[in-house]
């Protein structure tokens, strides 16, 4: 479904929706200042105060391009988890000291919902994401701050980052996309959070007075059963500029010596997730088919009972972007993983179709990591154009 620009004024919020940006080339064909007005048009945190001279917010708009390696916001579609990343994205700035106090309303927000206190000031979070096609915008839901699935100590983290060799502060964010059912978010309610705030509640969707009434325990997530969903060509290859150039550097470093890939793969392993212990190239000789061997380590992060390792097998790729992994290379490593064992296969490229076919039909469990994933492993670990050359020295050894 789609609203056109001149649609937008009073237009209610349906789930998924396009809404459509003008064509003047300037900050008034921003979608989201028309459907609600009084927003800014610039930014990704976008906060509309009451008109009652409490200096509250109303509600928030979240707008997000999806896409961004080094924040990448993110919901799953299963299970109505929304992943937001705090407006503190460059360094320079304590945490919370940024132009719109974005990572200053995720705290206090947080603490709300944390601390039990009445919920009844709660803003609703709106949240849209960038289509990719001029300034239309998508509506992806209402959202809630916290989820069942996610501990108080959990939903709002302040974490490291390091971009142009300086350290900085950002926080990371969760959020539950909640279920409004078929009827769309009404203009009512919109303005009545603005205008008569203490009536709100009376245009709200069921799922939000539930929220308000019982906090962590009355969320009502959006879920969508799980399809099987095979990333294309340019989904797997999807990144920025900043990360292609760094795909490349690797490919061409490895492309001659590919067994050398191995080490590079392993510890982009290692980078993606620390709990990853023990990882290590097979000799060739005698390698049963498989680049690398390690576990998995689960734990409980008590001292008592011992942690669960799962043994896994890796199988590494550097390929030209042009040149997809296929049916031989998948069948290899499906035909190497034990009963109680994982694979994962790792490349600078992509999986072809009916390679990721046999995967997911099958259920094999298998950890597929392409050149998207790859770039953004490297960003969150600050390795850029700028000091990749080293890093693959002292992989190289």
């Amino acid at each position: 479904m789609k609203k056109s620009f001149e649609e937008l004024e009073g237009a209610d919020l349906i789930i998924d929706c396009i809404y459509e940006g003008g064509n003047q080339k300037n900050a008034g064909d921003d979608p989201l200042h028309k459907l609600f007005p009084k927003c800014g048009t610039q930014g990704g945190f976008r906060k509309v105060n009451r008109k009652d001279n409490s200096k509250k917010p109303a509600y928030i708009i979240l707008y997000t391009s999806m896409v961004e390696l080094e924040w990448p916001d993110y919901i799953d579609e299963e299970t109505g988890k929304f992943r937001y990343y705090g407006d503190n994205r460059k360094p320079g700035a304590e945490i919370t000291n940024t132009k719109l106090k974005g990572n200053k309303l995720l705290e206090e927000v947080f603490d709300t919902l944390n601390s039990g206190k009445s919920l009844k000031d709660m803003p609703p979070f709106f949240v849209f994401k960038k289509t990719g096609h001029g300034r239309n915008v998508q509506f992806l839901g209402l959202a809630a701050p916290g989820n069942p699935d996610i501990s108080p100590d959990e939903d709002l983290v302040a974490f490291w980052r390091t971009m142009d060799g300086k350290r900085f502060q950002n926080y990371r964010a969760y959020f539950t996309i909640l279920d409004t059912g078929i009827e769309p978010i009404s203009q009512d309610w919109l303005v009545s959070l603005i205008d008569n705030h203490e009536n709100n509640l009376k245009y709200a969707p069921a799922v939000w007075k539930e929220y308000i009434e019982k906090g962590r325990n009355g969320i009502n997530a959006l879920k969508a059963d799980k399809l099987i969903d095979i990333p294309n060509k340019e989904k797997q290859l999807e990144c920025d500029e900043e990360g292609k150039k760094c795909i490349d550097i690797i490919y061409n470093h490895y492309k001659d010596n590919p067994y050398a890939f191995e080490n590079c793969a392993i510890d982009i392993i290692n980078k993606m997730d620390s709990n990853f212990n023990n990882i290590k190239p097979t000799r060739h000789v005698r390698d049963g088919g498989r680049d690398g061997i390690g576990t998995y380590v689960i734990s409980t992060g008590g001292k008592i009972n011992r942690p669960l390792e799962i043994d896994c097998s890796i199988e590494a790729k550097c390929y030209d972007k042009n040149n997809g992994v296929g049916v031989k290379e998948m069948s290899r490593l499906i035909s190497r993983i034990r009963h109680r064992q994982f694979g994962i296969l790792v490349t600078t490229s992509y999986i072809n179709n009916q390679a990721y076919k046999e995967v997911l039909e099958d259920e094999h469990p298998i950890l597929l990591v392409t050149a998207s994933d790859i770039a953004a492993i490297l960003r969150h670990n600050s390795i850029t154009t700028k000091n990749i050359d080293k890093w693959l020295e002292i992989i190289d050894g």
